[in-house]
């Protein structure tokens, strides 16, 4: 593992300063600010997400680098959130958590790993060997549609 990088539980205090970490993450695609506001909601980490399943954080020398949590039931287990910040994007960090996300859900039995994307981060899931197989709505934004991907863990 990238000795930079450490990954550990988050914990409830941390919630706000991640669900920050998510929206710079989402910004990052240069999105207006309407378009983000919209995203608040969904994005802002609660209790919630904590019992939802395994939430972990990226930490580089204290700091939060990014967050990632895998979901589901055992065949149908997703990257429920996957966000890096931009200060450590292209450092390896979003390839450790998406290594993470894999090897958990090949834990839990799945075989398959699905992930709503950001069009803009779909470059990134397809070097990690994901393919698209559709797409879905997006929770955020009424009648936008987000790709769907897929990652074989046979």
């Amino acid at each position: 593992m990238n000795s930079r990088f450490k990954l550990r539980s988050a914990e409830l205090d941390e919630l706000p300063g991640l669900s920050d970490l998510c929206l710079r993450s989402k910004a990052h695609w240069g999105y207006d600010s309407a378009f983000m506001a919209a995203c608040v909601p969904v994005l802002t980490l609660t209790q919630a997400d904590l019992d939802a399943g395994p939430l972990v954080v990226a930490d580089s020398h204290g700091r939060a680098a990014g967050l990632a949590q895998v979901t589901g039931e055992t065949n149908a287990m997703e990257i429920d959130l996957l966000f890096v910040d931009p200060d450590f994007m292209g450092t390896g960090c979003g390839r450790i958590l998406f290594d993470w996300c894999a090897r958990t859900a090949t834990g839990l039995g799945a075989k398959k790993l699905r992930i709503e994307a950001d069009p803009g981060a779909v470059p990134f899931y397809e070097k990690m060997g994901a393919i698209r197989v559709g797409d879905v709505p997006s929770n955020a934004i009424p009648g936008r549609r987000l790709p769907l991907l897929e990652v074989s863990l046979l």
